[in-house]
């Protein structure tokens, strides 16, 4: 009698061959770049409010935005305060900015690097990939 571990070994001696294909990439489709890179963009965005909020909370915690509103309030006379032009809504206000001009950027960039690549696949005729199968 056997057991399913010697039906296993059994099995996985016999080496099949593996077939091997090389295809060439010569067409990305353009909507279907822009929809991936808009996704990709939409990551780093998320990415980029969550790394401003920590930064600011980090700051805040350790007591760096008073050491420089006393040592700004001291060259100023205390007219001009850090902390009135920072605060948490100015953060989020600030990050949800960046994030947005830097989700249109990505977005762009994507579809501008579909189009360049199907314009050089016209002179250099694509990329060669292999593929096997197991």
């Amino acid at each position: 009698m056997s057991t399913v571990a010697d039906k296993l070994a059994k099995k996985s001696s016999h080496k099949t061959t593996a077939k091997q294909v090389r295809l060439r990439l010569v067409y990305i489709d353009f909507w279907s770049a822009v929809k991936l890179s808009f996704l990709a963009a939409i990551a780093i965005a998320i990415v980029t409010v969550v790394a401003f909020v920590m930064v600011f909370f980090v700051v805040q915690a350790t007591g760096t935005i008073e050491t420089v509103d006393g040592f700004v309030g001291s060259i100023s006379d205390g007219s001009i305060l850090i902390s009135e032009f920072i605060s948490l809504p100015q953060v989020l206000a600030f990050s949800a900015i960046v994030a947005i001009l830097n989700l249109v950027v990505v977005t762009v960039l994507g579809a501008v690097m579909a189009g360049i690549y199907n314009l050089a696949v016209k002179v250099t005729g694509g990329l060669l990939v292999g593929f096997t199968s197991n």
